[in-house]
Parts: structure tokens; C-alpha cells; sequence
């Protein structure tokens, strides 16, 4: 496919990020119009299916037992629970429902609650996502035999910064997943999040190593780090929004016919930051009040900023 690469370098990349905002932006919507329609928003809804009580020690996340935060772990929802949520976010318009649970890996005694969410989803023609950790070849094979469309596991940083963040499970451990997702004929939601004490350089290298892969993800979250108290990322410096609109350029650059979301951190940005980020190449938000356990825009104030931008949501 044109404009398609899979040999970026960090200096590359940091050439993009040193541009003036005016011509990265103008580059990275010259290249979105090629591959998309630039009125349109794919709009997913994200549901915790388990939430709190993660073994991971993630810094960011409240739902880790390693912190004291206010979240409660609760158990895995019914099935029926979760396709009623599913029933409400397609007829607030969202065509796709991504399902997130508070796992390292799911266990096998999962394995049959989940496959049937994915089913009933299916049945009411949206297309499904799942994000639980890690999978292995077995647990990958059946939820992609079930017909599950996506599945999302983050890099969160760079390979060079990792370290800093996770020490639980390695970068090694999260690209062995998104092989077996690829290997079982998923599509692969990937990205990661950006303020939390990385470099610049860091930025790039994480971008650098989603495009890198043999297959650029279908789906790419960028986040904003929302802090929250209780756990080691609260208190950082916040991230200035034009170096969070350059993240979303750049990705647009480097992933041509990505979908890019904003996704966690909306709720800090005005509608101006966000109707920025279009422009930049962003063409993909999460719909509904909570991003598993973050606060997310309402769904009346998203449809009416998109109407206000002359936006529709993509069928």
C-alpha cells in the first residue's frame, strides 16, 4: 500500500517532531485524506468487564493491587450484563464495543464467559474487542474462532522506558501477544500513552516500534496519562497539549491507514485541543462516560462537538 513503511528510525521520527506544528499537521492530514474521509470518527465504547485487583504494577493504573487507590476490585460481570451495555452503546451510535477486564492473563475458567460476550456482541453486529493481558496460542485461537474483530494490548512506552513503568511483565512478553493475536487472524489494537515522564525520544521509539512491526496496527490509542492519586504517576508535571497534538500527527505520519484514537485523557482536553487532534490525523474516540475506571467526555457532549465541526460518526 502507498506511503506504507516498516524501516522508520528514531532520528526520522524526531525530524516529524521538531517540525513547526503548521507543516507536521498539514503533512499528517495530507496523508489521512489519502487513506480516510476526514469528516468521519470511528467510535468505539470501552466497558470493564473486572475490574480493580491487577497483580501488574503499572504506575499509572488504579486498577493494580501494588497501590491504595479508591477502586474496589469486583468480580467478572454476567454476560447478560455486558450485551445489555453492548445494546445501549450501539443505539448511542457507537459501531464497535471493546470489553476490558483487570487481568495479567485470563485464566481457562474464563475462557467460556468471555467467548460467549464476544458471540452476543457479534449477534448484534458490532464489531468486539477484548483487552486481558497477555494470551497464549490456545486462549488467542478461540477468541478469534469466536469472532472476536480486535484485540488491544498497549506497548505503553518505549522499549527504552518500559522499565520504569512496568517491572511484571516484559516488553518481549507484550510483542509475543501481538503476535499470537496476528498469528490467529485478529485484528490488533496497539499504541500507548504519552506523559508520563518520558523523553521525547521516548515518544518517538514507541511510535517507532508500533510501525515497525510486521503489520502496522489496525487500531492505535494514543493516551494521555490521567493521573490518578494513589498511584507513583499522580503528582506528575502535565503534559503540554501541542506535544500531545504532535503524538497524534506523527502517528498519523508513521501509521498511514491506522485508525488513531484519542482515547484515555479526553476529559482534560477542551474541544479545541480535541477538534486540533483531527485535524492532525486522529480519526477514532471512545463514546460514553468512563474509560474502564477514568472519567471520558458524556456522550450528548461528543455529538455535540462533532456536529459543531461538521463531523459524523463513521458507519
Amino acid at each position: 500500500m502507498k506511503n506504507i513503511r516498516h524501516d522508520w528510525t528514531i532520528s526520522e521520527t524526531l525530524a516529524l517532531f521538531a517540525l513547526p506544528l503548521p507543516e507536521l499537521i498539514f503533512r499528517a492530514q495530507s496523508v489521512h485524506r489519502e487513506q480516510f474521509n476526514n469528516a468521519e470518527i470511528q467510535v468505539s465504547t470501552l466497558l470493564s468487564i473486572k475490574t480493580g485487583g491487577c497483580v501488574e504494577d503499572c504506575k499509572y493504573c488504579p486498577q493494580s493491587s501494588h497501590y491504595h487507590t479508591e477502586l474496589k476490585a469486583e468480580k467478572m460481570l454476567e454476560v447478560e450484563r455486558v450485551l445489555n451495555e453492548a445494546q445501549a452503546a450501539k443505539a448511542a451510535g457507537a459501531s464497535r464495543f471493546c470489553m476490558g477486564a483487570a487481568w495479567r492473563e485470563p485464566k481457562e475458567r474464563d475462557m467460556p464467559a468471555l467467548l460467549a460476550m464476544v458471540r452476543g456482541v457479534k449477534d448484534l453486529g458490532l464489531e468486539s474487542c477484548m483487552t486481558l493481558g497477555m494470551l497464549d496460542e490456545k486462549q488467542a485461537g478461540a477468541l478469534a474462532e469466536a469472532g472476536l474483530d480486535y484485540y488491544n494490548h498497549n506497548l505503553d512506552t518505549s522499549p527504552e522506558y518500559y522499565g520504569e513503568i512496568i517491572t511484571t511483565r516484559t516488553y518481549q512478553e507484550r510483542l509475543d501477544t501481538l503476535e499470537r493475536v496476528r498469528s490467529s487472524g485478529m485484528k490488533v489494537c496497539c499504541g500507548g500513552i504519552v506523559g508520563m515522564g518520558e523523553s521525547l525520544t521516548d515518544r518517538a521509539s514507541m511510535l517507532v516500534t508500533l510501525a515497525n512491526l510486521p503489520e502496522h496496527p489496525e487500531s492505535v490509542p494514543i493516551n494521555m496519562l490521567v493521573q490518578v492519586e494513589g498511584t507513583p504517576m499522580s503528582g506528575l508535571a502535565a503534559l503540554d497539549g501541542f506535544d500531545f497534538v504532535r503524538s497524534v500527527a506523527v502517528a498519523r505520519l508513521l501509521m498511514p491507514a491506522s485508525y488513531v484514537r484519542l482515547s484515555a485523557g479526553r476529559e482534560q482536553m477542551d474541544e479545541a485541543l480535541q477538534a486540533l487532534c483531527f485535524v492532525a490525523g486522529a480519526n477514532s474516540i471512545f463514546y460514553g462516560e468512563k474509560l474502564l475506571t477514568t472519567p471520558n467526555p458524556a456522550i450528548n457532549d461528543d455529538r455535540k462537538m462533532l456536529e459543531r465541526l461538521g463531523m459524523r460518526l463513521a458507519s
